[in-house]
């Protein structure tokens, strides 16, 4: 049988390994076992374990301290937002949080917009509310409706809103195919979007947050249908 590529034994070492930390077998605070039992209990050398370890002190789950250990980090405690995209492949129970982050933060991002957004941001906003109903397939409708979204953070002037848009698409990533029930058509995802958008552009402040939140209830629930 021809052996794996390393990098797929890294790979999968770093899956398991991952999977071992969030479900607990290896809990925050506690220390790994030496490397040398830990590597034959994976059935891996010393050298892929360390690959795997690399990669998962860059992901914020190990920290490694010379001449004491490798220990797990709380994550829950220490950790970033940056953190999401992985614990959502852990498990998609994820996704509800982050949207309830995500409606209150897109309330907010609509009512900043309506008061600051430039009359070139407004006509911005136009078109691109334009492409959704334009849009083929759900995979563009979807794109498309992600371009208003990052729009409406970039009008209300403030960066923290759009690193924060980031973030939150960024952290459903890995199960967006599953995230398309809102998009599949492009006349029902441009009618729920408008009224955002109209809002925005009328400098409507009360009512851009009150249709960002009607709307992110509603695409959240159809989504979350979806998913179950």
């Amino acid at each position: 049988m021809e052996a794996l590529p390393r990098e797929t034994i890294v790979d999968v070492l770093e899956s398991r390994l991952r999977e071992d930390i969030l479900t607990g077998r290896h809990p925050a605070g506690s220390y790994l076992p030496p490397e040398r039992r830990l590597a034959d209990g994976y059935g891996v050398t010393r050298t892929t374990l360390k690959h795997a370890f690399g990669r998962l002190v860059q992901a914020g789950l190990l920290e490694t301290r010379h001449g004491v250990g490798t220990r797990v980090r709380d994550y829950l405690r220490l950790g970033g937002a940056d953190l999401l995209p992985m614990l959502v492949r852990h498990s998609p129970d994820w996704i509800g949080e982050i949207f309830e982050v995500r409606r209150s933060i897109g309330a907010l991002i609509a009512e900043r917009a309506a008061a600051r957004a430039s009359d070139g941001q407004r006509a911005e906003l136009r078109g691109l509310l334009t492409a959704v109903g334009e849009a083929e397939g759900g995979d563009a409708v979807q794109l498309a409706d992600i371009e208003v979204h990052r729009a409406l953070a970039h009008a209300t002037g403030n960066r923290v809103y759009v690193l924060l848009t980031n973030t939150l698409f960024n952290a459903y990533l890995p199960v967006r195919a599953a995230l398309r029930g809102p998009f599949t058509d492009a006349s029902a995802a441009h009618g729920r979007l408008r009224p955002v958008v109209d809002a925005v552009t009328a400098g409507d402040e009360a009512g851009a947050r009150r249709a960002a939140e009607e709307y992110l209830t509603m695409t959240e629930r159809i989504m979350l249908e979806g998913l179950a």
